[in-house]
């Protein structure tokens, strides 16, 4: 299976514009972002468990990323309440399910093998730092080789300088409205622009985004 698997192409997927599909496991559904495989596969996904549902014990062999979007989703480790970034390494397991239901933003097998952190960060509870621009504050999540992630905040009105993206950029807008030349993102958006891209951003009633940067250099050469 392959879901916006050219790396080279700018790639916009607005709420409106995905399905949800269902995943092996009951009561566990998928929106597939972009997919090279079949049910073990390097993807990135919003994923929906419902109340009580559950996925079984599996093993990450190219580690795990994920952003609880809402509700609390739980495996024998702990439970993730919204805000909650974690990463898994590779070779890391286990069993996760929701009580409650909840909606997470995952990536799964794009860990580089040195990449071995495992990390919890409950963003509700953390402080940002200030941004290049006024306006801007950065709450940095990881950061290894090129790659880096972190969430960012726009204050209403705030513009940042045209740029490019080495490495490229890939975008969840979580709250607010995220807006550049090419169109306006609201909630919910997933963007992904290739290696050598540029643009011009801004936000006018201000937004919140998950933003990682530096990944898809290797991809796009690939593709």
């Amino acid at each position: 299976m392959r879901v916006n698997a050219d790396f080279n192409e700018r790639v916009v997927l607005r709420p409106e514009d995905r399905e949800w599909v269902a995943s092996p496991m009951a009561g566990v559904d998928r929106q597939m972002l972009d997919r090279i495989g079949e049910e073990v596969a390097r993807a990135t996904s919003i994923v929906r468990y419902a109340p009580d549902s559950y996925f079984s014990e599996h093993t990450h062999g190219g580690g795990e990323e994920f952003f609880v979007l809402d509700g609390v989703f739980s495996d024998e480790h702990g439970d993730y309440p919204p805000g909650s970034y974690v990463r898994n390494p590779i070779g890391s397991k286990h069993t996760p399910h929701s009580k409650d239901g909840c909606t997470i933003f995952v990536k799964l097998h794009q860990f580089d093998e040195a990449d071995t952190e495992q990390k919890v960060i409950e963003t509700q509870n953390a402080d940002f730092l200030p941004g290049q621009v006024p306006g801007l504050s950065v709450l940095p999540l990881h950061s290894h080789g090129t790659e880096s992630a972190a969430l960012v905040r726009w204050a209403p009105g705030t513009k940042f300088r045209l740029h490019q993206h080495w490495g490229g950029e890939e975008i969840l807008v979580l709250e607010g409205t995220f807006q550049d030349e090419n169109g306006d993102y609201p909630a919910g958006t997933w963007l992904r622009s290739p290696h050598g891209s540029q643009h011009h951003p801004w936000s006018d009633e201000g937004c919140l985004i998950y933003v990682k940067t530096g990944h898809l250099a290797a991809l796009t050469e690939a593709a």
